[in-house]
């Protein structure tokens, strides 16, 4: 469907196609937006209107921990493709897939601690959609190859750029960062990885406008 996508421009119509995926067996809808689009908000939106058949398995849990960026030289680009474990978030999309019959437990980030806590999140055998959310669903580098052909549709988050700017820096500075860092970060690498998310707009199924 890529390449001729639809669009979507409010919460009813979003919720609408949702629905419209829950049949006999389990669904996996990539929602992918730039940082700060609203995606986590999105899919708890959705969560609260189809209830225990879905499930949001977030892909910010496949950060690699702040040791390993340490060690790796990557700390300063946390968020970056190449920052996370990409191949063991395909591996769960594949397990959300397949193993339908059993519990599937995952990584969920933790923003007060800026790391992943193992385990806390929970895939359950009633689950008919798996939402998953996050920059690189439709990246083809760094080891993000494998997560297209998993998803069922994929949906891209659009949203004016100053809003989204502003958002972010509201939340780093939430989560104790100044508000001259906050900035900083929000400008420079989340900008650098909004540019890179960007880049795959065009592969996206659903467009969501939502502003």
């Amino acid at each position: 469907m890529a390449g001729s996508s639809i669009s979507l421009t409010s919460l009813a119509e979003v919720v609408t196609r949702a629905k419209s995926l829950i049949t006999g067996e389990r669904k996996i809808v990539g929602l992918i937006g730039k940082p700060g689009a609203g995606k986590s908000t999105l899919s708890a939106q959705l969560i609260e209107h189809l209830g225990a058949q879905a499930a949001i398995l977030n892909m910010d849990g496949y950060h690699l921990s702040n040791l390993a960026l340490r060690e790796l030289g990557r700390a300063d680009r946390k968020g970056a493709p190449d920052t996370f474990d990409a191949l063991g978030f395909t591996a769960i999309l594949q397990r959300a897939k397949n193993q339908v019959d059993r519990d599937i437990y995952f990584p969920v980030f933790d923003r007060a601690i800026e790391e992943s806590i193992a385990a806390q999140g929970v895939i359950t055998p009633e689950v008919k959609l798996v939402i998953t959310e996050g920059n690189y669903l439709l990246h083809n580098e760094n080891n993000w190859g494998g997560v297209k052909e998993l998803l069922d549709e994929s949906w891209f988050i659009e949203i004016d750029d100053q809003l989204r700017i502003e958002r972010l820096v509201d939340r780093h500075h939430k989560f104790g960062k100044s508000k001259v860092d906050a900035h900083s970060w929000a400008t420079g690498s989340d900008e650098n990885n909004a540019r890179i998310v960007g880049q795959t707009r065009e592969l996206a199924d659903v467009i969501i406008n939502l502003s």
